[in-house]
């Protein structure tokens, strides 16, 4: 029996060990989407209205399963969004002119900030996000204890709703950051990014700053491209010189071997010659004439006769 239980609690261990292993590889929220998400943020934003006021922000509560997540509701008049605006919710500053369809008396704006999970619920492959991303949705204000609203469709119509993001990682270098844009049907839209790090949309929805994760090398400057110009013409330059110098030694040179080469041969032919002379059966007179010596003649051998003994 006892060996029937070791044998059991052998086979278990394993299993019991990978599980805490599991639970740590799985996501807290895995199998929610990024509208799920919505709507159960809608939840928890609406239930920071204890004794609501209009015009002030109040940040609610997510579980534990969603935790580096914010969230916040701000209850407006729709007269006075429209004619006021909101200078300043979070980082959002929303303008006058914004209307709602369809008309609600008071609406509700829901503020998001996804924190380390933008990357979950809005993967954008082949970009890096510079910010966590930022959401902006409207809601109907008639009953602040209900669930699973649909949203308003907010529109600006005068001037844009900004986004000035507080804390951006720096932007690699040769890399361009941009703003973008999810909305509500899962389309994506790039726009450029503002000096002051901000961003503008016209309607709700998502937003945040990416940069592409392989951005090309960066191009050299024109300065640079000139002065690297430069350095290359002299570069050639230096070299043609060079060579040219080179080419004149190397002539020098082999002048100098060819007359030394005749020289010795000249010198070879003059020895060749002293030798037989000296080594001649007719033993001639020699006399030096400059540094040379050469044989002297000191009279004729035979003396001259006249062919014909008639004399006139």
């Amino acid at each position: 029996m006892r060996v029937g239980i070791s044998l059991f609690m052998l086979l278990t261990l394993p299993c019991l060990l990978s599980l805490p292993f599991l639970n740590a590889q799985s996501p807290p929220a895995a199998g929610i989407s990024a509208r799920s998400l919505d709507a159960l943020l809608q939840d928890y934003a609406f239930m920071a209205f204890i004794r609501p006021r209009t015009g002030v922000p109040y940040d609610g509560q997510v579980p534990s399963k969603l935790k580096g997540i914010k969230v916040s509701a701000l209850r407006l008049r729709s007269g006075s969004l429209r004619t006021r605006g909101v200078p300043s919710y979070k980082e959002f500053q929303i303008p006058t002119g914004v209307v709602e369809q369809p008309y609600v008396e008071r609406l509700v704006l829901v503020y998001h900030n996804l924190g380390n999970w933008s990357e979950q619920f809005y993967p954008l492959p082949g970009y890096s996000y510079l910010t966590p991303v930022l959401g902006l949705l409207a809601y109907s204000a008639a009953n602040l204890s209900a669930t699973e609203l649909p949203e308003l469709d907010i529109r600006a119509s005068d001037k844009p709703v900004l986004m000035k993001f507080p804390d951006v990682k720096p932007t690699p270098f040769g890399s361009i950051a941009k703003c973008v844009y999810f909305d509500l049907h899962g389309s994506v839209q790039f726009d450029k990014l503002s000096d002051e790090n901000a961003c503008s949309t016209s309607q709700q929805g998502h937003f945040s700053i990416v940069v592409e994760s392989n951005a090309p090398s960066p191009a050299p400057a024109a300065g640079a491209g000139e002065e690297n110009g430069v350095k290359k013409n002299n570069s050639r330059v230096w070299i043609i010189v060079g060579s040219l110098v080179g080419g004149v030694v190397l002539l020098i040179i082999l002048a100098l071997l060819v007359a030394k080469v005749r020289k010795s041969k000249r010198g070879m032919k003059i020895q060749q010659m002293e030798w037989a002379a000296d080594n001649s059966s007719d033993t001639l007179q020699m006399t030096s004439i400059g540094g040379t010596k050469a044989p002297l003649a000191v009279g004729t051998r035979t003396r001259p006769t006249i062919e014909d003994d008639y004399i006139p």
